[in-house]
């Protein structure tokens, strides 16, 4: 099975970024971990991260034909793009959406999740392991 793991704007600064929020490991450490998992489940795992709406977008797109599913944390991008939503529901890919912090307990405007609608599962909260879980759920729905 083929994942494509994608993450949004500020991620690339985790172990910096409000580390009362999102924890002191690195943005290194969290694609060393979805590695080492892929690894070891014999799933072969592209990790992307861009802080550009765009090349999100084009990310999503050149997964079609490519990937078998989509891991996405789009970050700020959760709550304004529309266009990473339509891009998702274009490509038609089983997409399961992460979030490091509980974006529920969190500011007003992080309660909409735009690229959620087209995700069929969340997990939020969970920190890193997050990612396991959600290329867990692929493999056990889709391998």
């Amino acid at each position: 099975m083929k994942i494509l793991v994608i993450n949004g704007p500020n991620l690339n600064m985790l172990g910096i970024r409000e580390p009362d929020i999102y924890g002191s490991r690195n943005y290194s450490g969290l694609c060393s971990l979805i590695e080492s998992h892929a690894a070891e489940n014999n799933i072969e795992v592209k990790i992307f991260q861009s802080n550009h709406e765009g090349a999100i977008v084009d990310e999503i797109q050149s997964a079609l034909n490519n990937f078998d599913g989509i891991v996405i944390n789009p970050a700020a991008y959760t709550h304004t793009s529309v266009a990473i939503l339509d891009a998702l529901k274009a490509v038609s890919l089983p997409a399961v959406e992460v979030h490091i912090s509980d974006v529920s307990k969190r500011e007003d405007f992080r309660q909409i999740s735009y690229a959620g609608m087209a995700c069929e599962k969340s997990y939020i909260g969970l920190g890193f392991d997050g990612y396991l879980r959600a290329i867990d759920y692929l493999v056990e729905k889709y391998a």
